[in-house]
């Protein structure tokens, strides 16, 4: 293949991954995509930053060794314990890196009114305080509040229809940023947008919800642009998927993440760390 040819590749412990994978095709529909879920240790989000660097570190270097043009980390948790490494990783192999985060930082700073901005993400994510780090360089002096939402990712990684204890595990989380009357909300987790009508109507219509997908297909696209390997019009690109873990319950789970057909799912069973 053609450098312009390789694969997106992108990163993502389980499926939540493949709501930005489906922006990414929107957006850059003759691209060509490889997708790997970590599925055999989701959920990143209750790691420990070391354990979570050595994994990304270890699935990255598979992704390189695949052949890639971009890495895109795909999950919040990893891109809050593991950014620094991961951009070292991909300058090595002469590739470029984006991340969720700071996209979506940027996004929310801009569309924000009051200055108050809600960040719903993993205890991983809120712990290593990646949001809020993004959110402070803006320079606009915001009010964040953020939420550690355990239980939130796995509830739905496990599939639907969601129950009523589902939502009222929701709305918990709901509460603090209800009382800390923000405008804005940040899904920091790549799993959220599947609870955003659930999420917007316990906050109300005048929150405005932020998720990853546009923002880090926006960032990716400048960055293939820059490179010079970005396709521009022509036909369908091709995606496809590799997973740590049971090849057909991702599949099944995750045609109602992209809502396309996956197609087969090839197992690796053991990514390198």
């Amino acid at each position: 293949m053609s450098a312009p040819d390789l694969p997106i590749a992108l990163l993502d412990s389980g499926v939540g991954g493949l709501t930005v994978l489906h922006e990414f095709l929107v957006s850059l529909p003759s691209e060509n995509y490889l997708y790997l879920g970590d599925s055999a240790y989701f959920p990143y989000g209750t790691k420990s930053q070391a354990e979570l660097r050595g994994r990304v570190a270890g699935n990255l270097g598979y992704l390189i060794e695949r052949g890639a043009k971009l890495l895109v980390l795909a999950c919040n948790s990893a891109a809050t314990a593991a950014l620094e490494p991961a951009r070292e990783l991909a300058e090595a192999a002469g590739i470029g890196l984006v991340a969720v985060i700071e996209p979506e930082a940027e996004i929310a700073a801009t569309i924000s009114a009051s200055g108050r901005i809600g960040v719903l993400a993993t205890p991983a994510t809120v712990r290593g305080g990646g949001y809020r780090r993004a959110l402070n360089a803006q320079g606009r002096g915001l009010t964040v509040t953020e939420v550690a939402a355990p239980d939130l990712a796995p509830i739905i990684e496990q599939g639907f229809p969601f129950s009523d204890d589902v939502v009222e595990t929701v709305r918990g989380y709901v509460a603090p940023l209800r009382d800390a009357a923000i405008d804005t909300l940040i899904l920091g987790c790549t799993h959220y947008p599947l609870v955003a009508p659930m999420l917007q109507r316990m906050l109300g219509r005048d929150v405005r919800l932020v998720t990853a997908g546009h923002a880090i297909a926006a960032a990716a696209q400048r960055r293939l642009e820059a490179d010079g390997t970005l396709i521009g019009d022509g036909p369908e690109g091709t995606y496809s998927f590799i997973c740590s873990g049971d090849p057909d319950r991702f599949r099944e789970l995750g045609t109602r993440f992209l809502q396309l057909p996956l197609g087969a799912v090839e197992q690796v069973a053991t990514i390198p760390t």
